[in-house]
């Protein structure tokens, strides 16, 4: 004779009740990963989103931190473009900008690939490519500093062992602008040369050995290897080049103050002497709004074309 059960399912067996436990136990493994997370973006929100939206409001508005803020529209941004120096802010801005692709992009990559061929003293090498970055950038930009002194400065002495006649270099406006780009190379060119050397070192050696069984030498093994190979980096380090040299302030802060004869000066130098030395926050603010709008287009197209460039 069978016996059958009138029990229901065990409490335990219930998939309901499985589930939410799976659920709680994937939550309480994670539960680290989600503070850190929100660390994160709580950060971020502040000392990103917040003074972004803060300087778009500021552009639209008088104030002095004191009385209440007066909207005024369009007024601040109508008193920096009427200002002389807009238009040599932005006109120097684009040219160091367009100066420092052509060197500061291009010999961080030639030093990676010259550090990616050696065979020996590879690391005593990376230190000294790396060097300059690990400098404070005022430390860097002040030791140029000597380097640039008419008399007894490093280059001009360097050009009277060539026999060749000194430069003005930093009184100059024909040699003022170049100086400063010379100076950011020099400061920054660590960065981008380990980032080229990381992405040379995942390139396989499948690939140079075959080329080299076919007879290639080494600048056709840059050009259909190494390049094709290394594109995705270099089109990113092509984008924070621009948006990192766009916003230049702190060469022209420390050795020309914009000089000589608003040579040098900079959109992001020209905010801060809106902001410190005239005593326009306001006006800085719609300095910065613009460079802002300028980049985020620059960014979105130069993103769309790559894209369709992919496709």
């Amino acid at each position: 004779m069978t016996t059958v059960s009138m029990r229901g399912p065990r409490r335990g067996d219930d998939p309901g009740r499985r589930r939410n436990q799976r659920r709680r136990l994937a939550v309480r493994r994670n539960v680290t990963a989600y503070g850190f997370l929100c660390g994160a973006l709580i950060c971020f929100a502040f000392f990103s989103w917040y003074p972004m939206v803060r300087e778009v409001v500021l552009s639209f508005q008088r104030t002095n931190f004191v009385d209440a803020p007066v909207w005024v529209g369009l007024e601040n941004f109508v008193t920096v473009i009427q200002d002389a120096a807009f238009g040599p802010a932005w006109k120097n801005t684009v040219a160091f900008t367009v100066l420092a692709l052509v060197l500061g992009y291009g010999v961080p990559f030639v030093a990676a690939l010259v550090l990616n061929e050696l065979r020996h003293a590879r690391a005593y090498l990376r230190l000294v490519v790396y060097l300059p970055v690990m400098l404070p950038p005022a430390v860097g930009v002040l030791l140029f500093q000597w380097f640039y002194e008419p008399e007894s400065g490093l280059f001009n002495q360097v050009l009277g062992f060539l026999h060749l006649p000194p430069l003005d270099w930093l009184n100059s406006t024909d040699t003022a602008l170049v100086s400063l780009v010379i100076v950011s190379t020099w400061m920054n060119l660590g960065s981008g040369t380990l980032i080229y050397l990381a992405a040379l070192q995942t390139i396989p050696g499948e690939l140079y050995e075959a080329a080299e069984l076919d007879g290639a030498g080494l600048f056709r093994r840059i050009r259909h290897i190494t390049i094709p190979q290394t594109k995705l980096i270099l089109l990113v380090m092509l984008l924070l080049q621009i948006v990192a040299t766009m916003q230049v302030f702190i060469e022209p802060y420390l050795l020309t103050g914009g000089g000589p004869e608003n040579s040098t000066v900079s959109v992001v130098y020209l905010m801060y002497q809106y902001a410190f030395n005239f005593g326009n926050i306001n006006g800085g603010n719609a300095l910065g709004v613009m460079l802002m709008i300028v980049l985020m287009v620059f960014s979105a197209a130069y993103l769309r074309v790559s894209r369709e460039d992919k496709s």
